[in-house]
């Protein structure tokens, strides 16, 4: 046994913690200064070749390098968010390949609070062309792009044009994929030939593609069940050469297998890292409506221009369901019901809030459903025992999916939650707007479900949590169910213990997923929107009381200084259950002049920068200066600050 003298080694242990500190902080500065650059409102976004040009130390390695910066970015992270700087914490997550899996209601609310700026339009024609100044030839693209927002609609027109010869010319081959398809062969073995041939059997003659230039599309990244596994290293060039369809799709986008071939690859924006940066070519992302092209959509979807005019100027004063508005199939959901409450119900106030926009959409597409496939009458009540059922059934699947955060079902999950194939497939026959079933390129590939759209579920798994606690007295927020009879009997006392516990979840949450579940889940809990469902809902007798306690709640959350994003959808929620009290208050201190920052609370400093934010305004020049110069304002205000080109 070898012993050690701590005396003889105490001058080298001295000199190797004096070394060591030198070689910690000198790494520490420099990696500072990159973040610094990374935080910066002109590093463009997803860019990291501020990380991959640093020289390495003697004896180190590149995977050692990235190792400790990955380290340090953990520790920075740690100790911003212990200093409440949240903001900055979930900037740098996301600039340094963190996960960007951020709810796309809070990424539209961002988008629609940008300036205008100048940014570089590329046609679809255009996308796999050179632009000038870039010397290397694209081969993958990335489209990001929020749900609904058009990208598969933009990999149709492209093929279309392409098949039509009106575009594209120099591609032979197109072969478009889905991940919904593809996730089902997960489990089998192809070489690339054989899974272009299980798909295309029109090609089933060609055995090699060199010579040929082909295009493969992939949509719907985000949707994917496959394991990605880049940190792989089985190497597969051989077209010809079976593998899992994981691995054949990591090589094919690494460029080892068949490199000749151009990519596309289509997702939504909490996808986008699966993918590591030097396997694509260029990102692109389809941007949803501006404020002329949803009016545009708008006068073109109604003929009658005072009909028209009457609804833009209805969505430009509730600035939440114009908001949303920047998405295209939210436009069609908006001129849906409001095409419906001006032709059925003269003189009724048209919906304000969202949870009443999706209430209507709901009935709407019940009352289709009644007349044109039960063969009812306009004057029949809506609700049936049978599509009483069915939204019962739905708002189980949107519930159990979006807490396991799928978007997509098998029959597997359908099965999960209860719910009979066969029964599934009559579902989406008959609301057909509000729940699909997909089919792959040939009929005896397995069943895909899905709802319209994200929202679409995120309402249904709401109304599946208040119709459960108000039926059977179960609180689905809670992770384990106590039902008794008290609990059954207190409804609505325990109505704002399920209030509490959905505004706690969704406050836990880093991404905010659960955002727009809540503002759903509070907004059923008014009278108005009640009635508005009865016959599917009972009422919950007097909720005056529970919602003063849920509001006063939310104000206390409020007046705990969450981050700005977090207290922004605090006070989504109380427009939901119609308070505007906190916010009033500051545009009165506004209109008269008198405010004043230095006496202002937490909660009044978050009303304040979402009055800010939710002007419509363009925030060209913020002067912050106009608020206060304090570090306070400018944590407070941050969302403002990030939404504007200029800051005094």
């Amino acid at each position: 046994v070898w012993l050690c003298d701590l005396s003889l080694m105490c001058p080298i242990i001295s000199f190797s913690i004096q070394l060591l500190e030198e070689n910690i902080v000198c790494f520490v500065k420099n990696e500072l200064k990159k973040i610094q650059k990374v935080l910066s409102p002109d590093h463009p976004e997803g860019s990291k070749s501020q990380w991959e040009d640093t020289r390495l130390m003697e004896g180190e390695d590149e995977e050692q390098r990235r190792g400790s910066r990955e380290a340090l970015v953990k520790i920075t992270l740690n100790f911003l968010r212990r200093m409440k700087q949240e903001e900055l914490a979930d900037c740098l997550l996301i600039r340094t390949g963190g996960v960007n899996d951020e709810h796309e209601v809070r990424q539209i609310e961002t988008v629609s609070r940008k300036p205008h700026r100048p940014e570089t339009t590329i046609r679809q024609e255009d996308i796999f062309n050179v632009p000038p100044g870039r010397d290397q030839p694209i081969r993958t693209v990335m489209t990001k792009g929020v749900a609904g927002i058009g990208k598969t609609v933009l990999t149709k027109k492209f093929t279309l044009d392409w098949a039509e010869g009106k575009a594209h010319q120099n591609i032979q081959f197109i072969f478009p994929f889905t991940f919904r398809e593809l996730n089902v062969l997960k489990e089998k073995k192809f070489s690339l030939v054989e899974l272009v041939h299980h798909f295309f059997t029109e090609t089933k003659e060609i055995c090699s593609f060199d010579h040929f230039q082909v295009l493969f599309i992939f949509d719907g990244l985000d949707e994917s069940r496959i394991p990605l596994d880049f940190q792989n290293k089985e190497i597969l060039t051989d077209v010809t050469e079976s593998t899992s369809v994981d691995v054949l799709l990591t090589n094919l986008i690494r460029g080892k297998l068949l490199p000749s071939a151009l990519l596309w690859i289509t997702t939504r924006p909490a996808a986008a890292n699966q993918i590591p940066p030097e396997c694509v070519s260029m990102v692109t992302e389809v941007r949803g409506f501006n404020d002329l092209q949803k009016e545009e959509y708008f006068r073109k979807r109604f003929r009658d221009k005072v009909q028209a005019s009457r609804i833009i100027s209805h969505i430009n004063r509730s600035r939440s369901i114009q908001i949303m508005c920047h998405v295209p199939v939210f436009c069609w959901i908006t001129a849906t019901v409001l095409e419906d409450v001006l032709e059925t119900r003269e003189g009724v106030e048209l919906p304000n809030t969202l949870t009443e926009m999706y209430i209507h959409f709901l009935v709407v597409q019940t009352k289709v459903k009644k007349i044109k496939y039960d063969g009812g009458a306009e004057t029949d009540p809506h609700w049936s025992p049978e599509s009483r059922k069915m939204v019962e059934c739905l708002g189980k699947l949107a519930f159990d999916q979006l807490q396991k955060g799928n978007l997509i079902f098998y029959e597997s999950d359908l099965t999960e939650c209860g719910i009979d194939i066969r029964a599934a497939s009559v579902y989406s026959g008959v609301f057909t707007q509000i729940f699909k079933e997909e089919r792959g390129l040939y009929q005896n590939h397995e069943k895909v479900f899905c709802f319209v759209h994200l929202s679409v579920q995120e309402f249904l798994a709401a109304l599946h949590v208040h119709r459960n606690f108000i039926k059977d007295g179960v609180n689905l927020m809670e992770e384990q169910q106590n039902i008794s009879i008290e609990s059954k009997l207190c409804k609505t006392v325990k109505l704002t213990n399920l209030h509490k516990r959905a505004v706690e979840k969704a406050l836990q949450s880093p991404i905010g997923h659960l955002d727009l579940f809540l503002r759903f889940l509070l907004g059923l809990s008014l009278q108005t929107n009640q009635t508005l469902l009865q016959g599917l809902l009972t009422k919950t007798g007097n909720s005056s009381l529970t919602n003063q306690e849920t509001l006063q709640y939310i104000k206390e959350k409020i007046n705990e200084g969450l981050s700005a994003e977090k207290s922004i959808n605090l006070f989504h929620c109380l427009n939901e259950l119609n308070d505007r009290s906190l916010v009033q208050e500051i545009q009165q201190s506004l209109r008269s002049g008198s405010l004043s920052t230095d006496k202002l609370s937490p909660a009044h400093w978050s009303a304040l920068a979402f009055i800010l934010v939710t002007s419509g305004e363009d925030l060209d020049v913020f002067d912050l200066k106009k608020y206060s110069a304090s570090e306070e304002a400018l944590l407070r205000l941050l969302p403002v600050v990030k939404a504007s080109n200029k800051v005094l």
